[in-house]
Parts: C-alpha cells; structure tokens; sequence
C-alpha cells in the first residue's frame, strides 16, 4: 500500500511517498521514510506526528493514501505572543492620544 510522509522544515517542505506492506504503523512509516538521514537535527527528540491533521500515537497502524504528517516543535507559545501583541497595541493607543 501506498503512504505519504510530510514535514515542514525551517527552510523547505519535505515530501515522501513510500510503499509498505498491510499493518505498517506511522514510526515504522518514520523509519523506512530515511527522515533521520535528510533532517539528523530532528532525530534527538520525538516530533508529535498526525495522519491528516489529526494527532496519532506512532504505533497506529496505517491505511491505504494515509498521509502521516510531522509536526516539530513550537519555538515560541503562542498565547504568550498574542498577550504581547494586546499589550503592545495597548501602549501605542495610550501614547498617540
């Protein structure tokens, strides 16, 4: 059957289509894909992965087309960036009356 592996790396997109066998789990998917080789930067801590947007564990098990999706880590949080946002906005009204 036939997978596909995507990634969003700092600097491009990274596709693989790859064909496995019946009963193949998304880190067995992971491992065959040669992710390690293209990104070792990524390869010391476990990247949350996602079939179609929807989060997964990486032992479920993959279906025909499934699209397994690697997500890598959040540089920043983003409720602390909208707080700062608001609070800049804040200061600029306050300031051009």
């Amino acid at each position: 059957m036939r997978v596909f592996l995507a990634f969003a790396a700092p600097t491009r997109l990274w596709r693989c289509a790859l064909d496995v066998p019946e009963g193949t789990t998304a880190a067995q998917a992971l491992a065959l894909s040669r992710f390690d080789q293209e990104f070792p930067e990524f390869t010391d801590r476990s990247l949350a992965m996602g079939v179609y947007g929807e989060r997964c564990e990486p032992q479920r098990v993959l279906h025909e087309g499934d699209r397994v999706e690697l997500c890598r880590p959040l540089v920043f949080d983003p409720l602390e960036s909208r707080r700062r946002r608001a609070t800049h906005r804040r200061g600029a009204g306050k300031q051009s009356k």
